[in-house]
């Protein structure tokens, strides 16, 4: 099981996939915002979504796993 984790720290804007979903590489996952702009955070590979780890309004910092997936 693979981890992408938050490349800056930040605001949880949105999440974009769910448990189960497959995602494609270069798909945005979730948007992070950072001193006022929106960041969309992309999948560096294609897998499918194991665990969401954040919520929608929560702060990440640089490295903390956003969610976990299989390729």
């Amino acid at each position: 099981m693979k981890e992408l984790k938050a490349t800056m720290a930040g605001t949880v804007l949105n999440v974009l996939v769910a448990e189960g979903q497959a995602i494609e590489a270069g798909q945005a996952v979730c948007t992070l915002e950072s001193m006022k702009m929106e960041i969309p955070v992309e999948a560096e590979v294609s897998g499918k979504v194991e665990s969401v780890q954040v919520e929608i309004g929560a702060f990440v910092n640089e490295g903390d796993t956003l969610l976990t997936f299989s390729e």
